[in-house]
């Protein structure tokens, strides 16, 4: 089932093809019902293919030449009548293009105009290079992720250019969005993941500030510090998660476990924490995950098995609530979050670059000669 009318309807977004948290916030969009076109280079990026289809579906792609000025007068006139436009290049590049805030604002004053960088469009850092794990780092995020005594272990790129980068694009948009359609005009979305990273860690700031937080990883709450709020291996040699902090669930825990008084009752005495744990783990490790699995079963504790992926889509809670869809035979997220109780959208699949060229540019004001033209020189590409 979807929802009778997607959230988004109605509004529409140019997405200047790039990688990673870009192509995520238009995904993120377009499930919720936005009409993206995507606007990549004649024969595609090459840095955006492998990992990359998913996060590409339910656009419509036209390929432009944005070196090209003719290239570069189609995509302002894309903007004539769209909300907002998605870029990810380095700082100036979009300028140098001729397709930067004000070229395209200049033609629609209320346009939205996204930037999606990691050091964001201003400070020492901004022309710099750089990928998820450098944000991150310099946010102050990596160097919580670990145990102790370990190094900093990076959480694949979900918390920058997803997380910190993406989501906050698409936060960004669409409060943007509601205040020119409001009649605030137009205005440039700086979205920077050290930014949308350091909001992410803003709990973390306050126990800092309250003196609970320190620089020693693997030692607190929730960093694996606690032995009930960590992983352990199953006698099958496969793993599972505990995440019973408060009193209810733990004392449910115990229960499950079979644990003792000693151990019920002591559960926060940090100087047994490290005996606690061995406890915990032989409790566990005598038991595979199938028999852990059923003992947990409807138990008011927090536990669930840690799946591979491959197991996670099948999974009969995810399968119930149709957490994952197919789109042409590829298994993948269904669009998040619901609406009346149903995803907002049915994706469909990834197109390929220029396939709806002559589409968009017609449904733009471009008359068919102007379209000959642009297919023969070059400047747009059709496939």
């Amino acid at each position: 089932m979807t929802a009778t009318r997607p959230p988004l309807a109605g509004v529409r977004i140019i997405e200047l093809a790039g990688i990673g948290p870009g192509p995520f916030a238009a995904m993120m969009l377009a499930d919720l019902g936005a009409d993206i076109v995507c606007v990549d280079r004649p024969g595609g990026n090459p840095w955006a293919v492998a990992g990359h289809d998913i996060m590409f579906r339910s656009r419509r792609h036209i390929a432009v030449d944005l070196k090209t000025p003719a290239g570069a007068d189609v995509v302002r006139r894309l903007c004539a009548d769209a909300d907002g436009v998605i870029e990810t290049f380095r700082p100036g590049v979009a300028e140098r293009l001729g397709v930067g805030p004000d070229d395209c604002m200049t033609v629609n004053p209320d346009l939205v105009y996204g930037r999606m960088t990691g050091w964001g469009q201003s400070g020492p850092m901004s022309a710099l290079p750089g990928h998820d794990i450098n944000y991150i780092a310099l946010a102050g995020a990596l160097h919580a992720f670990g145990r102790s005594g370990q190094p900093p272990v990076p959480p694949l790129n979900l918390v920058g250019d997803f997380g910190g980068g993406g989501m906050l694009l698409c936060f960004g948009m669409v409060s943007g969005i509601l205040a020119a359609r409001a009649g605030a005009g137009g205005r440039v979305v700086d979205a920077a993941m050290i930014d949308g990273v350091s909001a992410l860690m803003a709990m973390w700031h306050s126990y800092r500030a309250e003196g609970q937080f320190t620089s020693e990883r693997g030692t607190h709450l929730l960093d694996t510090g606690a032995f009930f709020y960590d992983t352990y291996r199953t006698r099958d040699d496969q793993w599972v998660s505990i995440g019973a902090i408060e009193a209810p669930f733990w004392n449910e825990l115990c229960d499950v476990l079979g644990l003792s008084d000693e151990i019920r009752d002591n559960q926060f005495d940090r100087d047994r924490w490290p005996e606690f744990r061995q406890i915990l783990s032989e409790s566990i490790g005598s038991q595979t995950r199938a028999e852990l699995d059923e003992a947990f079963a409807g138990r008011n504790t927090c536990y669930a098995p840690v799946l591979p992926l491959d197991e996670a889509v099948d999974h009969p809670h995810h399968r119930s609530r149709g957490t994952f869809i197919e789109v042409d035979g590829v298994v993948q997220p269904a669009p998040a979050p619901r609406f009346d109780g149903a995803p907002p959208t049915r994706p469909t699949a990834r197109r390929r670059p220029g396939a709806d060229s002559t589409e968009v540019l017609s449904g733009s004001g471009f008359g068919d000669d102007e379209i000959a033209a642009l297919l023969r020189s070059g400047a747009v590409a059709a496939d």
